[in-house]
């Protein structure tokens, strides 16, 4: 029997805290935590956004809860104009120079909370997030607010840990996240809960087929999932029609 999930708080002052605490690290503990998978799925999004648009060059993309931005450079390396937005200072802070590594026009980084964007209406042909979509403390509002900013027609791509639906590969992945990822991430970040909340995250997410419903829900349609990494992650796609 799998252990109900114990609900995290994601008040918005205690994710910018937690995040904010573990910034520093935070690259060094993907690539680790990952065996540098991290990098191969955020460009597995770029590359899917840019196949479902038929190879257009610079489309208009914010890459959303955008971290340390490795996203939004993955998207500029294919010839996007980004903006690259985060309610996490220091995410931002450690964002801002690999930004200036990048050729011009490079990605622009912007304070933003995902349930209040700063946008108008019809923005963006494109929206990315990468792995930060569970954090936002109302993910309905937060959806409609994706929908809203998107011109018609407009693409969403959404990385997110999943659980694996093989048992055999579940049983041990779980015991891992649960239990080896944690400990790594505490003797590393020195922060005591950031990689507690990991997993719970993760756990009390909707996944798969949960998760397309609210897509739907939010006025988003055409979507579905790609299973990366044998199901320990999810690429969802939608389109705003």
């Amino acid at each position: 029997m799998v252990d109900a999930p114990t609900p995290e708080d994601k008040s918005g002052p205690k994710v910018q805290a937690m995040f904010g605490s573990v910034a520093p690290v935070y690259d060094r503990l993907n690539h680790l935590l990952s065996l540098s998978l991290d990098r191969w799925w955020r460009r597995r999004s770029s590359r899917s956004l840019t196949e479902a648009q038929g190879g257009i060059l610079a489309m208009r993309v914010l890459a959303l809860c955008c971290g340390t931005g490795d996203q939004a450079i993955s998207l500029r390396h294919r010839g996007h104009k980004v903006v690259a937005a985060d309610f996490c200072i220091p995410m931002l802070a450690l964002a801002n120079p690999k930004f200036d590594r990048v050729e011009a026009p490079r990605p622009g980084p912007l304070a933003a909370d995902a349930m209040r964007l700063p946008f108008a209406d019809e923005t963006f042909d494109a929206l990315t997030v990468s792995f930060g979509i569970r954090n936002v403390a109302d993910l309905g509002v937060a959806l409609d607010e994706i929908r809203r900013v998107l011109v018609p027609g407009g693409q969403v791509r959404i990385l997110e840990f999943t659980m694996p639906r093989n048992p055999i590969i579940g049983v041990g992945y779980r015991f891992y996240f649960r239990h080896i990822l944690p400990l790594i991430g505490r003797a590393l970040s020195r922060h005591d809960s950031a990689y507690s909340y990991l997993p719970g995250s993760v756990l009390e997410f909707p996944q798969r087929g949960g998760f397309t419903e609210y897509l739907e829900r939010s006025g988003l349609v055409g979507s579905g999932w790609q299973e990366l990494s044998f199901g320990t992650v999810c690429l969802y796609s939608a389109t705003r029609p």
